[in-house]
């Protein structure tokens, strides 16, 4: 596939503090990698050979580790020197751009056939093509209804249940004409869903189609680790699930497991990591590189992010310890608790209840307990 496509990153991920207190929302890893290059390898596997990456927030993160290339993948990089909505921002990256081109938001998680996105986008005749993924609660989300033949009818914002007759919602990838940009003033910020895409409605000129495939909002803790529980479970197409295997267990090279260790897939642990005797990893747990897992350590549905440190005989289940984050002997870190990059918690500790360490706070020893 030739065409183009137009990375949107926002990057401030609010919902996601205290890990994106220092890291951007879509370069917190997943796994063994950014978030942002699961999006870069969905390109790269249908054939796009350039992207336009728009950013404003922290952009030398991302220029940092992808560099002007990502495999086969070229990436070009537009600042945004004060924020311009996801219309302006278009506007902004595709300048340039002479025929038809993907637009996508970079900080969700997602999957489908592109080839069909754009052969239906080329079919339909019109000046953009939404693609739509169904919801299992309708109510959370703004909607789209279609006519029979594609095009989109309306958008309904915050329906009440009585409104509620699709279960559609837009994904947040699209295919345009560059014609489209015409509809977008210059140098302001412009919501496209809310200024552009009503205008094409109206024309006639918009269509929406769901896909088979996966789709995820990662911005809440909860939805962070869903996505590594998607990638390790291989509920959809990544490099990582490839390496992972029928046994669903990946342990890198440099990494030393004790032999007295227990892993239980799906399960990764990362380059370097140590994990001493006694610990039980899994089942669904991500340890990343250059961690040190303690003795006695059980890990389950968590993430353990890179350089961190677990103390002997603490359980971390459901939960979240940030990059170089210290955590002592003796605590029980639970229920979507997050322990933010740096934060050191003494021994003793009991996290619960989804609380929240903020990035590089010390927390004494015995100094927290939930009944």
């Amino acid at each position: 596939m030739s065409i183009p496509a137009v990375v949107l990153v926002g990057g401030l991920g609010t919902r996601l503090r205290p890990l994106t207190d220092v890291t951007r929302k879509d370069m917190l890893p997943l796994v063994d990698r950014p978030q942002l290059a699961y999006t870069f390898e969905h390109l790269r596997r249908f054939g796009v050979r350039k992207a336009i990456v728009s950013c404003g927030y922290l952009p030398t993160q991302i220029q940092e580790y992808f560099g002007n290339r990502y495999g086969e993948l070229e990436l070009e990089y537009r600042i945004e020197e004060e924020p311009l909505g996801t219309g302006g921002a278009i506007r902004f990256a595709a300048d340039g751009i002479d025929g038809p081109f993907f637009a996508l938001n970079g900080d969700s998680l997602r999957e489908t056939d592109l080839d069909a996105l754009v052969a239906f986008h080329g079919e339909s005749g019109g000046r953009g093509t939404i693609l739509l993924t169904p919801v299992e609660d309708p109510s959370r989300y703004g909607l789209v209804r279609l006519h029979d033949d594609g095009r989109v009818q309306s958008f309904l914002e915050k329906p009440k249940p009585e409104e509620i007759d699709t279960n559609l919602i837009n994904a947040g990838l699209y295919v345009l004409e560059p014609d489209v940009l015409d509809l977008i003033p210059p140098g302001r910020a412009v919501s496209i869903e809310r200024e552009v895409f009503p205008r094409l409605v109206d024309e006639g000129a918009l269509s929406g189609i769901c896909l088979p495939g996966y789709w995820l909002d990662i911005g809440t803790p909860d939805a962070y680790l869903q996505a590594h529980r998607d990638v390790l479970e291989r509920n959809f197409v990544s490099d990582l699930g490839e390496r992972l295997g029928g046994d669903y267990t990946l342990v890198e090279e440099g990494a030393h497991v004790d032999p007295a260790a227990r892993l239980v897939p799906p399960v990764f642990v990362g380059a370097g990591a140590v994990v001493e005797a006694g610990a039980r990893l899994g089942s669904l747990a991500v340890i990343g590189a250059g961690a040190r897992i303690g003795a006695g350590v059980e890990i389950d549905s968590s993430v353990v992010a890179a350089g961190a440190r677990i103390g002997a005989g603490t359980t971390v289940v459901g939960s979240i310890v940030g990059e170089q984050a210290e955590v002592g002997a003796g605590c029980q870190i639970r229920r979507l608790s997050v322990v933010g990059p740096g934060a050191k918690v003494g021994e003793g500790n009991m996290l619960d209840h989804g609380i929240r360490i903020a990035a590089g706070e010390t927390i004494p020893p015995d100094a927290l307990t939930f009944s």
